[in-house]
């Protein structure tokens, strides 16, 4: 697997350099979304699982086929061949031995599963892109994998414990073994696993974000136990996935420890924050990319993901979030940007960006983007990517249908971020845009006054432009790391092996504890990836210190060769003409979808992308896969996990 991801870092950094060496043609991308367009249609929308396509169906037909074939095998081969004289041997009847065996194969069945479990959250992951997916779009399968996961290790938990129970042997679930599997340990990694599946429940980890994020990381202590409780023969199988998830931890962990520095924010009358930070011209980023937030003053442990709406091809020094406040950190923001608070400074940290490899929107000739709320923010940075493409690309850009509901008409200033702060109705002449939007909650237009303001921050000597990590050919030095680390672990093991647990179990006659073994492995891997990623980071850090020093030359006190300046006169430089007035509004009523969407003119491709509430999601879901008109191409965005 980890060869795999190596091969992926090279696939995909050739993949980008094809790419932008041909812009003006079809990209390796665009073929390859045609090809698996049929694989994304919509199978089953409503239902426990939410949308799944005919892929993700697939998948989970497999999944479930393999899941019964391995029980079905264990249980066969194993728990059916145990026998009285057996089950005797150790002092159990029949039925307490096969339900110990039985426990036992629901263990090896979630350490197999357990392999799949940190894929889907790695970030910088060069194995998902190659199945066209990102870590944003695949948390759904961390989901379920992690349900089945601690489904068969509470099982095999349980197992042991009803047996010992059942035979008035409940001391076992006291013993450490030294050269067989840990009892205490299991039961404490199972235990720090329950808490963590609890916590996991909608309802909970909505209402109490914190206590989510924190029991979220009793993993650290499941994956420790369960390394003592299973040694290094078991630790093998799940390692891979495992490993990598712990490189893109530690980039992270790197990037979130440096402030970044916030160069203005930008309120809107409906409750909507737009923050503009400082970025290195050389960190570029695709559409509907998103980037983790913390703001220490709110919560410093919350971490929430935001759409990028900002074009690093048309604002090279300046990257944007916009941020609704719909939960409890979101407002107080807000709060804190209100006019009653004279703030000058505002501490935040990020990581990312993160999103696809690829996107070429191009490749449709019409475009339908539906949206509810604030579930237009990833469709602005597509309308920008298209701006910028129009006016740079021979291909001819789609018709763009925008469908946006909102609940008030103040939400309607939401349609004012389409453009960049320094952009102009003009820009959007290249493009044939169109603008529905429907005002749910009002059967009229209110007056009312722009309460718009924009805020600039006075930066701090510390605060640093949001750079990459690992520079401009981040597939490469992912790459690099992987092959680096795991040298490293391979030489520092065999060391270890050579001098000091070989001994022990050659010379003295005494076996090294297999939990002790797995407890090394674990320890030498974090010392490897730690040495790799820090030396690639602190290499391209050093490659990217001048247009970091040149950025952090600016005054933060707005003087007219600051950049802080520059974008103040941007703002003030956006058109009175908004978007809002030259859309289509619609009160009083909701969009009639059906029609809209199969009426819709599009030749042989017509692309269609929902972003907003589940019910939104499932509505567009339902009309595509009803199969009354074959050119529809659906994609689903969805952020609230």
């Amino acid at each position: 697997m980890l060869f795999i991801a190596i091969l992926g870092s090279l696939y995909l950094h050739l993949g980008k350099k094809i790419n932008n060496d041909n812009n003006n043609k079809t990209s390796i991308s665009d073929s390859k979304n045609r090809k698996l367009t049929g694989w994304r249609k919509p199978m089953i929308v409503r239902g426990p699982l939410g949308i799944v396509s005919c892929m993700e169906l697939s998948f989970l037909l497999m999944f479930f086929a393999h899941f019964v074939w391995l029980l079905s095998n264990y249980l066969r081969n194993n728990v059916t061949t145990v026998t009285h004289h057996m089950a005797a041997e150790d002092g159990l009847k029949l039925w307490q031995a096969k339900l110990e065996d039985a426990g036992l194969r629901f263990g090896l069945i979630g350490n197999v599963y357990l392999a799949f479990l940190f894929f889907p959250v790695t970030r910088s992951s060069t194995v998902l892109p190659l199945f066209g997916l990102t870590s944003e779009s695949s948390i759904k399968y961390h989901i379920w994998v992690g349900h089945a996961v601690l489904t068969a290790l509470t099982v095999h938990g349980f197992c042991y414990i009803f047996a010992w129970a059942a035979s008035n042997d409940l001391a076992k679930m006291l013993e450490w073994g030294q050269h067989h599997a840990s009892n205490v340990a299991g039961e404490l990694s199972l235990l720090a696993g329950l808490i963590l599946w609890i916590t996991t429940y909608p309802g909970i980890r909505r209402r109490c974000f914190e206590l989510f994020f924190c029991t979220h990381h009793l993993y650290i202590l499941f994956m420790i136990f369960f390394v003592l409780h299973v040694g290094v023969g078991h630790l093998s199988i799940m390692l891979p996935g495992f490993y990598l998830f712990m490189i893109d931890r530690f980039l992270r962990f790197l990037q979130s420890r440096q402030r970044v520095r916030l160069l203005s924010a930008r309120v809107l009358s409906c409750e909507t924050v737009e923050l503009n930070f400082a970025k290195c011209p050389s960190l570029n980023y695709n559409p509907t990319s998103i980037m983790f937030v913390n703001v220490p003053g709110i919560s410093k442990l919350q971490w929430h993901p935001f759409t990028i709406t900002s074009n690093s091809n048309l604002e090279a020094e300046k990257l944007s979030v916009v941020i609704k406040s719909e939960g409890s950190w979101s407002k107080k923001l807000h709060h804190l940007l209100s006019p009653a608070s004279s703030i000058e400074n505002l501490e935040v940290s990020v990581e990312g960006p993160y999103g696809p490899t690829s996107t070429d929107f191009l490749r449709h000739e019409t475009l339908v983007m539906v949206s509810g709320g604030s579930g237009i923010t990833p469709f602005i940075s597509i309308i920008r990517e298209l701006i910028f493409s129009s006016s740079t690309n021979n291909r001819k850009p789609p018709r763009i249908l925008l469908v946006s509901v909102f609940k008030t008409s103040s939400d309607l200033t939401m349609l004012d971020l389409i453009l960049p702060v320094s952009g102009t109705q003009s820009d959007l002449s290249n493009l044939q845009l169109q603008i529905e939007a429907y005002v749910t909650r009002e059967n009229e237009p209110q007056q009312q006054l722009d309460q718009s303001r924009s805020i600039w921050f006075k930066s701090k000597p510390t605060d640093s432009p949001i750079f990459a990590v690992l520079g401009p050919h981040h597939y490469l030095w992912i790459g690099a790391i992987i092959l680096s680390s795991f040298v490293i672990f391979l030489i520092l093991i065999g060391l270890i092996n050579r001098f000091w647990i070989y001994p022990i179990d050659h010379n003295t006659g005494l076996l090294f504890p297999p939990s002790g073994k797995g407890t090394i492995n674990v320890l030498l891997m974090c010392i490897a990836i730690v040495a790799s990623a820090s030396g690639a980071v602190l290499w391209n850090k050093k490659k990217d210190s001048n247009q970091i020093r040149n950025l952090e030359g600016s005054t933060p006190q707005s003087s007219p060769g600051s950049l802080s300046y520059n974008v103040e006169k941007e703002l003030e430089s956006v058109p009175q003409e908004s978007v809002v007035q030259a859309t289509n509004v619609h009160y009083g009523q909701r969009p009639n979808l059906k029609k809209i969407i199969l009426n819709c003119e599009g030749g042989s491709s017509v692309g269609v992308v929902v972003s907003g509430p589940k019910s939104l999601r499932h509505d567009v879901a339902n009309i595509c896969a009803s199969g009354l008109v074959e050119n529809l191409h659906f994609e689903s965005m969805s952020f609230s996990w």
